[in-house]
């Protein structure tokens, strides 16, 4: 993956402390870099668009539940 891609992801939103990650349904996890605290999608699957823009890190555009 190369920085400024963009991405669609789903997996699973997870807390941690006062940082988000996605855990991806194909394997491995992603911090996310959220403009706002998605807190009703909290530990359920969901879709994310956003850029990639660093080792593991999302800059977030959106997120909504599937």
């Amino acid at each position: 993956m190369q920085i400024g891609q963009r991405i669609e992801e789903t997996g699973l939103l997870l807390r941690e402390g006062g940082s988000f990650y996605l855990r991806r349904d194909v394997g491995g996890r992603f911090t996310l870099d959220l403009r706002r605290t998605p807190i009703d999608e909290v530990e359920k699957r969901v879709k994310l668009v956003g850029t990639y823009v660093g080792p593991d890190l999302i800059d977030v555009d959106g997120v909504s539940l599937i």
